[in-house]
């Protein structure tokens, strides 16, 4: 019989393959070798292969695309809901072949390898940047325990400890060498975040879509960076509301006999990038008096009516639709344009 679809639950060692054929039926449901799943998409004529979006899926992905296959990247959460009874691997793989069979349901993308690069670079700075932040609290609190304090900011923290005197009964010599040691790591991690962001910049200015992304107020290079990496073209959006909705930028719906209340937002999505984009919102909002007239008369209007830290949020959900617009329209930015057509 022809198989019609095939469902892989991956792992690090293990491959959890469940077939199913032209009738309904699921003819075969077993673990795998790695090189052994390889086999089996080489050898199997083109079908449908369902995966869910985890560690190592897009590089499965591309490999059955290598050989013909159409990918269906399940998110995990929907595929759970189709997980009828205890986990295991063969009824997780089971539940990826039903969730990959219902029409509606959005696959996740196969992501190319200049797309995982990008957003490879992307985590790699936050790490550096949270590893700086780190170090630099790490050095203002031992100084502090000797009753040095420091301005605000690590340029000045790396030049007053460079200041620092050997002549004084507060501290001693080796009090200033330990602080001296710890500040080069400090200098060591300051460059090594500058390296990162010039390959993050080299790379994404390849993309065509990065410099109209940076003409949105709020988005700079690292923004418009995140957002290359984690959507790509945005073609798995209908429109810039499901692109925010996935972000998480959306009101949480609750509602029953025809009542819907609004709550919180749904922080769904992913949460480096919509971190991201509030920042990028606040400094809009910080800076309110340099942007355009046309969306200085509506933040203001905004933050009048429902307070300062609601209009972030919403100015970062607009953010994000005119992302969308950017990400999948060749035009050039235009605010007025843009900003009345969002959506």
């Amino acid at each position: 019989m022809k198989i019609t679809l095939i469902g892989l639950d991956l792992a690090q060692s293990s491959i959890q393959v469940c077939l199913r054929d032209e009738r309904g039926q699921i003819t075969k449901n077993r673990g795998m070798s790695p090189a052994k799943a390889k086999e089996l998409l080489a050898n199997t004529p083109p079908t449908t292969v369902a995966m869910e979006a985890c560690g190592s899926a897009h590089w499965w992905g591309r490999l059955a695309q290598r050989h013909g296959h159409e990918v269906r990247l399940l998110p995990p959460q929907h595929v759970k809901a189709f997980r009828r009874i205890h986990k295991s691997d063969g009824h997780d793989a089971l539940a990826i072949v039903e969730a990959a069979l219902r029409p509606n349901l959005h696959p996740v993308p196969v992501k190319s390898v200049a797309q995982q690069d990008l957003g490879l670079l992307v985590q790699l700075r936050d790490h550096l940047v949270r590893e700086r932040t780190a170090k630099a609290n790490q050095i203002r609190g031992f100084a502090r325990e000797y009753g040095l304090v420091f301005p605000k900011g690590i340029r000045d923290l790396i030049a007053g400890i460079t200041r620092l005197s050997l002549d004084t009964p507060d501290y001693s010599p080796l009090t200033v060498q330990l602080l001296a040691e710890m500040t080069r790591d400090l200098v060591r991690h300051c460059q090594r975040v500058e390296e990162v962001e010039a390959m993050l910049l080299e790379q994404v200015k390849r993309h065509p879509a990065f410099e109209r992304l940076q003409a949105i107020p709020g988005i700079g290079p690292v923004i418009a960076a995140s957002l290359v990496a984690k959507v790509g073209q945005a073609q798995q959006f209908d429109n810039g509301r499901q692109m925010a909705a996935w972000v998480g930028l959306v009101p949480r719906q609750n509602g029953t006999g025809g009542h819907t209340q609004l709550g919180r937002i749904t922080k769904a999505g992913d949460r480096y990038l919509r971190c991201q984009l509030i920042h990028g919102a606040r400094t809009v909002l910080r800076w309110l008096d340099r942007q355009h007239p046309l969306l200085r008369r509506w933040l203001e209007a905004l933050r009048t009516r429902r307070g300062h830290n609601r209009a972030i949020v919403a100015l970062a959900n607009k953010i994000t639709r005119l992302a969308y617009r950017a990400l999948r329209s060749e035009e050039a930015f235009d605010m007025r344009k843009a900003f009345a057509a969002a959506t």
